[in-house]
């Protein structure tokens, strides 16, 4: 049994490519659907927020002479999300999971709205829910829409899939003598500037309390592990690290 009821797994859209590459993999998102099932299976409720890098970035746009506004390349951005949404959606029904897809961009021929009470009904009814389009608005990134369906869905913790083990005291690509954290605590990260997740996520988080879990997803079983609880990764919160 997992020892969280509810998590919030934020997944970027770079998960649905292979390294280096641009698009969707479906290699890697049949090895994230597995893994999400696995930790469905332990009977957490979960919930899903995408992020759409492996297909369109908003920032992409900024500062260039394109014809493209800002605030209309985030919207584009966040239309790829509900591409990827889709796509692990099938995944995970391959599997047999029942899931749904929750738009806060309004769709209705492809996923639902989103709306925090029917969002809550699914997981009770241990649906796995897939959300999209951030929060529909722009200049919001994926990770303070994570952030925030985590506060508003009344997550134990949010839990972040990367490609590293955990938060390092530097880049592990760029200097393979950084320091693997295995604890922080909010104020830490946040001094440090540790790239973790933008600032204005840590600062919800960091508000409310919401513990956050930085591990590797590409290590088969890491995400089952991260919701029984076990130690994978970094864990942030507001304790001071032992």
């Amino acid at each position: 049994m997992s020892p969280f009821k509810r998590v919030i797994l934020k997944l970027s859209g770079e998960s649905f490519s292979h390294a280096g590459e641009r698009g969707i993999g479906m290699e890697e998102v049949t090895h994230i659907a597995r893994q999400v099932k696995h930790a469905a299976d332990s009977g957490c409720q979960i919930a899903l927020v995408i992020g759409g890098g492996n297909i369109l970035r908003g920032a992409q746009f900024k500062g260039t002479h394109a014809a493209i506004q800002e605030a209309t390349a985030h919207y584009m951005g966040m239309l790829a999300t509900v591409i990827n949404a889709l796509a692990l959606q099938d995944a995970l029904e391959s599997l047999g999971c029942e899931t749904r897809v929750m738009s806060a961009i309004h769709m209705h021929g492809v996923a639902e709205p989103y709306i925090r009470r029917r969002a809550r009904r699914h997981l009770e009814k241990k649906r796995i829910v897939i959300l999209a389009a951030g929060t529909g608005s722009p200049f919001v990134t994926t990770d303070t829409a994570a952030a925030q369906r985590a506060m508003e869905l009344e997550a134990d913790i949010l839990i972040k899939a990367t490609r590293v083990d955990g938060v390092y005291s530097e880049d592990p690509e760029r200097n393979p003598h950084a320091v693997l954290y295995s604890e922080l605590d909010y104020a830490t990260v946040r001094e440090r500037n540790l790239r973790v997740m933008d600032s204005t996520a840590i600062a919800h988080c960091m508000e409310h309390n919401m513990p956050i879990l930085v591990f590797n997803y590409k290590q088969d079983g890491n995400i089952l592990r991260a919701v029984r609880g076990e130690k994978v990764g970094t864990l942030i919160s507001s304790k001071p690290p032992k």
